[in-house]
Formats: structure tokens, sequence, C-alpha cells
């Protein structure tokens, strides 16, 4: 019934569909502006910067997970899950319990010290979720992002 699978550069198509419906879902769809051609040239080019899991439920395709490496100075590799979804129509199945635990069981073989993500803080459902899994809330952290014209006025004043 529930099949998990690396995504492949012909993905790219239905990864993009799926952000945006993710994005819909987070009441941000217009900040989309990824296209197809930097999903297939950051995935699955020379030097791909995230890898994608692709969960079908009787062939159709049902949600996903994105995640990419990075480094902790205080513990060592860990794995950030950038996005984790699953279409509406798909959910209460346990899939993205069973894309989760994929991601766990990369990190284990990479032999990461954990994987990181964020959530919304409207998004009570998945709150409640993580929870049941044991998953720690760092709320003393904010995020903080750098980006469009303060990054590249930032940029300039690199030596």
């Amino acid at each position: 019934m529930l099949q998990i699978r690396p995504a492949t550069i012909q993905d790219t198509a239905l990864l993009r569909t799926m952000i945006r419906e993710l994005a819909e879902y987070e009441r941000e769809l217009d900040l989309v502006t990824i296209r197809e051609e930097d999903l297939a040239r950051d995935g699955f080019g020379d030097n791909p910067r995230f890898r994608a899991l692709i969960a079908e439920w009787q062939g159709q395709a049902a949600g996903y997970a994105v995640i990419f490496g990075y480094y902790s100075t205080w513990a060592g590799p860990g794995l950030f899950l950038e996005d984790l979804f699953v279409r509406e129509a798909f959910r209460g199945r346990g899939i993205g319990k069973a894309l989760l635990a994929a991601v766990a069981r990369i990190a284990i073989d990479e032999k990461c010290y954990g994987i990181h993500w964020e959530v919304l803080d409207w998004n009570k459902s998945a709150i409640e979720f993580y929870k049941t899994l044991g998953a720690k809330f760092r709320d003393q952290w904010r995020p903080v992002f750098l980006t469009g014209e303060p990054l590249h006025q930032l940029a300039k004043k690199a030596p």
C-alpha cells in the first residue's frame, strides 16, 4: 500500500506541485519562486543541495519530505527536514510518520546526531504529533532570515 522512495530527477514537476500545495496550506503560496529547473539542478545535479523522499499510496503520490545535511559545532552532523507534507486526501494513514521514520533511518545510517525542523506555531495538530514522537521544542531559539536586498547589501560589505 505505502511505498517511500528516493525522488529522482523525473520527479521535479511532482515535487514542485507538492511544494506549492504545502505553501498553500501554510498560507504562503505567494512566496514560492522555485522552478522545476532549479529543483533539477539543486537536487539532482553534480552537487546536490537536498534530497527528497516521495511517499506513494497505491501508486499515487501522497506526500514528500525534503532533507539536507548540516553540521553542528556542538554535536556533529545532522539532518535538516525542510519539508514534510502529506496531501489532504491521504492524511490519517500514517504517511507522515512513515516519512519521518524514513528520515530518521537516514540520520541513523549516516551517523547524524539528530534531525532538526521547524513547525508553524498555529499548526497545533503537527505540534501534537511531533510531541508524541518525543520531539523537543527549542522555544528559546528564534529562526532568523536574511534575504533579498538586505542580504545583497550585507554581501557588498564583505572584504
